[in-house]
């Protein structure tokens, strides 16, 4: 068995053998113009460590042209990426004046959550306002920044694990927009010991009550596992 990841002339080869991953490089060498840079350290911004227990991933380097971009890189750092007291609604003080300095932020923090899942909800919170963001939304963002300051060396760990089995975990708020009473959905999905899905996402319709909100999330990521 063999995978091949990709991206523009970017390319990731795994095999389970050995030799099957040199047949698949000659015969790709024979029709293509390529090279074989050995080892997976970095691809599209993510770093790779290797360790005798697996891989970590990690975009330390990618978090910290944002906090640059920001002007943040001496910013003091937060234990948590969000407030949990207060929801942020489409209305939160006067309308940011510069609305593009934040969609660029939210669309960098957007990337950063490949290897970050622990600001999946922060940064999907924010999103909801990129077509018309307020003040309170931009603070909400630098809260987020504020949390990676201190969390620069976290990532993603791909460890060697005996299951094979997928759980799921999911959770869901009913009705946690104040002002249009929708409800987000979030859920992560293990392989073994191994995290390798995850997402956090407000939910089109409007459910009637928290089961209803919870029944939902289930059905959502039961299709994603399928």
């Amino acid at each position: 068995m063999a995978y091949i990841l990709l991206y523009g002339d970017d390319i990731i080869i795994t095999a389970s053998s050995d030799d099957l991953h040199h047949n698949i490089i000659q015969q790709l060498s024979g029709e293509f113009d390529m090279k074989d840079l050995g080892r997976l350290h970095y691809f599209l911004g993510i770093a790779v460590t290797h360790a005798p227990t697996g891989i970590f991933l990690s975009q330390a380097k990618y978090a910290r042209e944002i906090l640059e971009r920001a002007g943040m890189t001496t910013c003091k750092p937060s234990k948590t990426p969000v407030d949990t007291k207060s929801k942020l609604g489409s209305h939160a003080g006067a309308p940011y004046d510069d609305p593009t300095s934040f969609r660029s932020l939210d669309g960098a923090l957007q990337y950063l959550t490949f290897t970050r899942p622990d600001i999946s909800y922060a940064v999907q919170q924010v999103c909801l306002y990129m077509h018309a963001p307020h003040v309170g939304h931009m603070g909400a963002l630098k809260r987020i920044l504020h949390y990676i300051q201190g969390t620069l060396d976290f990532g993603l760990h791909l460890t060697k694990s005996a299951s094979n089995n997928l759980v799921s975990y999911i959770d869901a708020d009913w009705a946690g927009r104040p002002d249009i009473c929708r409800s987000t959905s979030s859920y992560c999905v293990y392989f073994g010991n191994n995290l390798i899905s995850w997402s956090s996402k407000r939910k089109p319709t409007l459910s009637h009550s928290s089961a209803e909100a919870e029944y939902r999330g289930v059905a959502n990521v039961v299709s994603v596992v399928n």
